[in-house]
């Protein structure tokens, strides 16, 4: 199959799979907004994001491990899943020791045993998940994704409205739904096949351990990019303008759909190329199209932010709408640095994604203590987009070593610019602003629309 025509069909396959759980941020923002207040959901957004930011340290980021190491295959699968499992479950018992350090961080100390189990479930989701990935059984990779959204709806229905659990019933239902994805992936993979005490290759657990562990810091500092804006606005603003910010964070998701939908098929593709002597060209075509596809969605969002705000959330969470510009500007600048990141994922140089991660984590975190004070939680927007914008360039200039992308610099710097002027026009809402945001979309689309033209006909050749 053309390698185009296969980069598309897998994106196409994790796209319903992917598509599938992303809506769920459309589909139960209605509900969270009408039946949480801006506080509760505040703390609510803390409890997941501490969370998330444990997995990584509790399950030693094996996951990386297990899809790099699972798509290489001189490497026994059983080695690999079994590796996973078990540093999974070390990680855990070490983990349960650190409760007296957890129960004492403002707004989620009173939800200590619901952080454990989510933290516990969610990394057992994604091993199973991520190594059917690697074994390649992509449709029920989409099937699991889509079961996924069913019972994540259905659990969120049950806990929040039938039961009225508020902030308990939001986690159980996030875990509730990791649970049954872990037994139907365990069963109908037959994943417990794979579970081995001996290893075939003493190896592969060192070099799986070896390549995940400098992602620990480099998931925690991508991790404090994305995230320390908001206990920082926590802090300084109060749970309830964190609640405004957490719901404003949602939208610019949509950036991120297409990104995750196209990243998981792209690992994949960007593994599988070996000739150098095209590689290169492959990359760059790749990524011309993707970006374009990027700036022209986020253009669409920061036109239409108001609209979307309206029909989503309820009135007490229409006014999250102001922040959501530069957060997309953040969220797309963060997709094109996963997408460089991919060069680091296919030569094994998890050393570099680390240090260009903490670069992005140290300015952002600085921004926010300069930029929030002064300008309230659009500071905290403005702070993130220049740090993912900070690792981008990074990655941009180490990542030539290894291949060289042609990343047409002046079309990025042009189209950086028209969104910073349609998210400062939508922001101050300047007169006339729907003409001028409306011609500036269709000036980033017109830009934009070769370089995706041109792949489309790379399809059909």
């Amino acid at each position: 199959m053309n390698k185009y025509k296969n980069l598309i069909y897998n994106t196409f396959i994790f796209g319903i799979s992917t598509f599938s759980s992303k809506i769920l941020v459309f589909l139960l923002l209605p509900l969270y907004t009408r039946v949480l207040s801006n506080t509760d959901y505040g703390v609510v957004d803390l409890i997941v994001q501490t969370s998330n930011l444990l997995i990584p340290i509790v399950s030693l980021g094996i996951a990386n491990g297990v899809i790099r190491f699972g798509l290489d295959k001189s490497n026994s699968s059983s080695d690999v899943f079994s590796t996973g499992l078990f540093t999974i479950l070390g990680g855990f018992l070490i983990f349960l020791l650190l409760e007296p350090i957890l129960s004492k961080i403002k707004y989620v100390s009173d939800y200590t045993a619901l952080i454990y189990i989510f933290v516990l479930m969610s990394s057992l989701r994604t091993l199973c998940s991520q190594f059917i990935r690697a074994r390649k059984l992509v449709r029920l990779y989409a099937f699991e994704g889509v079961l996924s959204t069913i019972t994540t709806i259905s659990f969120n229905i049950l806990y929040l409205v039938v039961l009225k659990l508020g902030i308990n019933g939001y986690v159980l239902a996030i875990i509730s739904s990791d649970f049954l994805s872990v037994v139907f992936l365990f069963y109908t993979a037959k994943l417990y096949k794979f579970i081995k005490f001996k290893q075939k290759e003493k190896s592969t657990p060192i070099n799986m351990l070896k390549y995940s562990i400098p992602l620990i810091p480099s998931t925690i500092f991508w991790w404090v990019t994305n995230v320390s804006d908001r206990f920082i606005v926590a802090y300084m603003l109060g749970a309830e303008a964190n609640g405004l910010y957490a719901i404003s964070y949602k939208i610019p998701t949509v950036v991120t759909l297409l990104s995750s939908i196209f990243s998981e098929a792209w690992q994949l593709s960007a593994v599988s190329e070996k000739d150098a002597q095209y590689r290169e060209k492959f990359f760059t075509n790749v990524f011309k199209s993707y970006s374009s596809l990027i700036f022209i969605s986020a253009s669409v969002l920061i036109l239409s932010v108001k609209a979307i705000t309206k029909i989503l959330v309820s009135d007490a969470f229409y006014a999250s709408w102001s922040y959501v510009p530069f957060l997309v500007m953040a969220t797309s600048y963060s997709c094109l640095a996963t997408f460089l990141g991919s060069i680091y994922f296919v030569e094994k140089k998890s050393n570099l994604s680390l240090i260009t991660t903490f670069i992005g984590a140290l300015v952002n975190i600085m921004l926010n203590l300069i930029l929030i004070p002064k300008f309230g939680v659009n500071g905290a927007g403005f702070a993130t987009f220049l740090s993912y914008a900070a690792v981008f360039v990074l990655r941009a200039l180490n990542t030539r070593k290894f291949i060289k992308i042609n990343c047409s610099n002046k079309k990025l710097l042009f189209n950086t610019f028209i969104l910073l002027i349609q998210s400062t026009i939508m922001i101050f809402e300047a007169p006339h602003w729907i003409l001028i945001e409306i011609f500036l979309f269709v000036l980033i689309f017109a830009v934009n629309l070769k370089d995706i033209l041109i792949n489309i006909k790379k399809l059909i050749v």
